[in-house]
């Protein structure tokens, strides 16, 4: 382990923890589609359920066994002195979540410090990278890849230049994606709309669901007169809602109301209308009756073409999806941390299917990640307002598997909390008051994605559909995944091969509030088991595609269903939160450095993307790094 103090150490500054990662930018990134590396000759079948967890099935995510021992912090049983048994370990650096902003601040802080820091991970699932879950589907002897949670590199605004850095420093350049995203196999495939019994009198399958079809789409739907007429105006008219208002008063007006009161109160939307919009799940899964109408138009929500409303233009960042959505980029930041883990170096493309050790990855070595590791209390030995104090910080975590009576300790001249903010105060409870407050604050978004495998793409080949959205159905939304042909891997070929596609719940309360309806939405997926879901699952594709062939007994190969009651990263809303002032938000309040304890997640930027859990990543091992007395 490293114990060397400011005296003897060179001085460390930001410019070093960034260059660390820029330097090796020009012999890493990802080649072109043309002049690729070929892909390491890697069988997909290599490993097992045992050894492999994205093989596993079932109930995944947050699922039994990874969650009970945070519950029973939240709930008290760790108050007080928490006895342990020390391992005796000492680190530079303890990192407590291994998702990718975990991930990302132990790569910045050994770029920091230099290869030989001594840093642990420990994470309470059984696999590393938090929400970016690698699905692995077998049948018939070949793996077929899908994402359980983070689908792609995405953000309604650049990348920072540190997350833009890291990215092609782990070889990912999200402007070749056009090399590797075979859109002919799309071709002739229109979004349909699901209708379901229950709410529309029948079930019913309609494609075509876009603005060059809105008349021959809505004749074909099951839908009263009244109904369909407001649906037609509202998407085909040019009607100004709100005309005696300023473009600046329409967007002040637009803030304060919902989508849905919007709708009701000055499109004069019916009942029937209304419930169209049921499913459909806006910035941060905001529903129709929680997302401000502002945030609606702008996510092109229909209503507003008539009027003009002053608001800023988007600049949106390059998007990559990987067939294992942001999986990729978690298991090419653990091949750096820990070589042994692929063996070999990886590409981007090549990792894709590169087989993982995942017996290699708490070995002695400068960097190790211990899984099914609850960290339940994080505390100084010293005293967290002197500034210098070189007590370390006890850690203590409990298994959840096996030695669930047994609990261990290490010790770390530095924390980082890269799990999220709503558990961190019961982890660590000398933190002050205000702050406890403040990380308690956001209530997560709650969301399910489930993987589902089947034998063949022909039933959506017949119905023509890519993506079909169900408005009032268990499961809003399912998605083809992209063709996308990556070191070696072929996405959804053809029809007549397996198909792999995506199913998103996301369970809320409507009438209630946003935080609330989160809440209760969280209530129910952990109340619901498997088989459960599952029937759910298969009764709904049933529902879709019986008439056009499908049998689920059948034609249902494989199922992962992915559970995230803590979910996306909660983000502010005009409609949900008061107004206060950028230094006064409850995310800037909760994320403050405490001693030698730094706070690193998506939380603690309030918005739910990849690169900004890198950057709070690069701040947390700043706030380290000044801790311990360099600038």
């Amino acid at each position: 382990m490293s114990d060397k103090s400011p005296a003897d150490t060179p001085r460390i500054t930001r410019r070093n923890v960034i260059q660390g990662v820029i330097l090796p930018i020009m012999a890493n990134a990802m080649p072109s589609a043309a002049h690729a590396a070929p892909p390491a000759p890697v069988s997909p079948n290599n490993g097992t359920a045992a050894s492999c967890p994205p093989l596993r099935t079932g109930l995944r995510g947050q699922y039994p066994g990874s969650f009970e021992v945070a519950h029973a912090a939240r709930d008290g049983l760790f108050a007080g002195q928490v006895t342990a048994t020390d391992t005796g370990e000492h680190y530079d650096l303890v990192v407590v979540g291994a998702g990718i902003s975990g991930l990302s601040a132990a790569l910045f802080y050994q770029r920091a410090m230099g290869p030989d820091a001594r840093i642990l991970l420990l994470d309470n699932h059984d696999d590393f990278g938090g929400h970016a879950k690698r699905n692995a589907l077998q049948y018939k002897g070949q793996t077929y890849l899908g994402y359980g949670g983070t689908m792609s590199i995405e953000t309604p605004f650049p990348y920072s230049y540190t997350a833009t850095s890291l990215l092609m420093d782990l070889g990912i350049r999200p402007d070749t994606y056009s090399s590797y995203l075979k859109t002919s196999r799309l071709k002739g495939l229109e979004p349909a709309v699901f209708y379901d019994r229950e709410n529309f009198g029948k079930d019913q399958l309609v494609p075509g669901y876009h603005e060059k079809n809105w008349d021959r789409f809505f004749h074909d739907s099951p839908l009263d007169n009244e109904t369909r007429a407001d649906l037609l105006r509202l998407h085909t008219q040019t009607i100004n809602y709100l005309p005696d208002l300023t473009p600046d008063a329409r967007q002040a007006l637009l803030r304060t109301i919902s989508y849905e009161t919007f709708l009701r109160r000055y499109a004069n939307m019916s009942d029937g209308a209304i419930r169209f919009f049921a499913g459909k799940a806006f910035r941060n899964n905001m529903r129709v009756d929680t997302c401000p109408a502002y945030d609606a138009m702008k996510a092109d929500a229909p209503g507003f073409n008539g009027m003009e409303v002053t608001h800023d233009s988007p600049h949106e960042s390059a998007i990559f999806h990987f067939p294992d959505g942001n999986a990729t980029v978690a298991r090419l930041l653990v091949g750096r941390l820990v070589p042994s883990f692929f063996g070999t170096p990886q590409t981007a493309a090549s990792v894709v299917m590169a087989q993982g050790n995942y017996s290699r990855l708490d070995l002695p070595g400068p960097v190790r990640i211990r899984l099914n590791s609850m960290v339940v209390r994080v505390e100084h030995t010293g005293d967290p307002t002197r500034p210098n104090d070189n007590k370390p910080v006890r850690v203590v975590y409990q298994k959840p598997d096996g030695t669930s009576d047994t609990r261990h300790a290490v010790m770390a001249d530095n924390v980082i909390m890269a799990c999220f903010n709503n558990i961190i105060p019961f982890i660590v409870p000398s933190l002050p008051e205000a702050q406890k407050d403040a990380l308690k604050y956001p209530s997560k978004v709650p969301m399910q994605y489930s993987s589902v495998l089947l034998r063949n793409g022909q039933a959506l080949r017949r119905c023509g559909t890519q993506s079909i959205y169900a408005p009032c159905s268990y499961h809003t939304r399912l998605l083809v995944d992209e063709p996308v042909d990556i070191g070696g891997y072929t996405t959804n070929p053809s029809p007549d091969h397996p198909t792999m596609v995506h199913l998103l719940r996301n369970a809320n309360a409507p009438g209630h509030p946003r935080k609330e309806q989160n809440r209760l939405g969280r209530q129910e997926m952990l109340a619901m088991t498997f088989p459960e879901i599952e029937a759910k699952t298969r009764d709904q594709l049933q529902r879709m595609f019986g008439p056009l062939g499908f049998n689920h007994e059948q034609d249902i190969v494989g199922l992962t269903v992915n559970r995230w009651p803590h979910g996306y990263a909660y983000t502010y809303d005009t409609l949900g939160d008061p107004y206060m002032p950028a230094a006064l938000r409850p995310h800037i309040i909760g994320r403050q450095p405490y001693g030698r304890i730094a706070i690193a997640n998506a939380d603690s930027t309030a918005a739910a993307f990849t690169n900004t859990a890198i950057d709070a990543a690069e701040r947390a091992v700043q706030e380290c790094l000044v801790s311990r007395g360099y600038t």
